[in-house]
């Protein structure tokens, strides 16, 4: 089955219930010049994946009919939620694209002081729904069958007002940091007992850096500072680092 293309299809699927794919899958279907008679996999309504015929293929459609269905979890024991600075340019498309593979739970983006972008209104929930579709492209390319989301885009301000709240279920919350006080990564999530459920946040930040006030309050707020070693690392490459190290470690059980 893991030969087969596989396509985002957040649509409740029954075996023999036959269906229209998403527009954006019925696209990729026709430009792959796939027939009727063969079969895609298709994943997005909860766990596991689906394996379906090809029965009909149209201008503007292309009805399945699903056939076999594989339960199979690919999501990775420790469940890392990334609240990120939002960085410039396709960067961003990167960042979640790779954050994606490498098994991040969800997304979080953060308006700063010195980002370099600023989203407010239509054009932030624009850039949400197009971000989604990368991460749901990037769940595509890399197996994984549970799409992480994509929250709207908030100022550091929101985000620590609801922090009691939204995060006290939270086996850790680590601040990426250049600050003098800051810890090795590894160390300090290798002196913690994660649980096979455990769930982390993972803040970093913008391509300016965080401000002294910014962090003073992230660091009240119970972050613990910690570093990824002696040289500074982009805002796009500090947080892959980082989630490399906590889902392909061995700190998970």
């Amino acid at each position: 089955m893991a030969s087969l293309p596989r396509f985002f299809c957040p649509i409740a699927l029954q075996t023999g219930q036959s269906l229209d794919l998403p527009p954006t899958a019925a696209r990729h279907v026709q430009v792959l010049r796939m027939q009727p008679g063969q079969s895609v996999l298709l994943f997005g309504s909860g766990q596991g994946q689906w394996r379906a015929c090809i029965e009909e293929i149209g201008r503007s459609h292309v009805r399945v009919c699903p056939q076999e269905f594989a339960d199979i979890d690919r999501e990775t024991p420790l469940r890392v939620h990334l609240v990120m600075a939002l960085v410039a340019n396709d960067r961003m498309d990167h960042l979640l694209e790779k954050a994606t593979e490498l098994g991040a739970a969800s997304f979080s983006p953060l308006e700063t002081e010195r980002c370099v972008v600023k989203l407010s209104g239509d054009r932030a929930e624009k850039r949400r729904q197009h971000w989604q579709a990368v991460v749901a492209s990037a769940c595509e390319q890399c197996g994984r069958n549970t799409v992480p989301q994509v929250l709207p885009t908030q100022s550091l301000t929101h985000y620590l007002s609801s922090f009691p709240l939204l995060h006290n279920n939270r086996s850790a919350r680590y601040l990426l940091s250049l600050s003098e006080q800051a810890q090795p990564l590894m160390r300090v999530a290798g002196a913690t007992q994660f649980q096979p459920s455990s769930s982390i946040d993972l803040v970093s930040g913008p391509e300016g850096g965080w401000s002294m006030t910014e962090e003073s309050h992230l660091v009240q707020a119970g972050l613990i500072q910690v570093s990824l070693g002696p040289r500074t690392l982009r805002a796009d490459t500090a947080p892959l680092a980082a989630l490399s190290a906590l889902t392909l470690g061995a700190h998970t059980g």
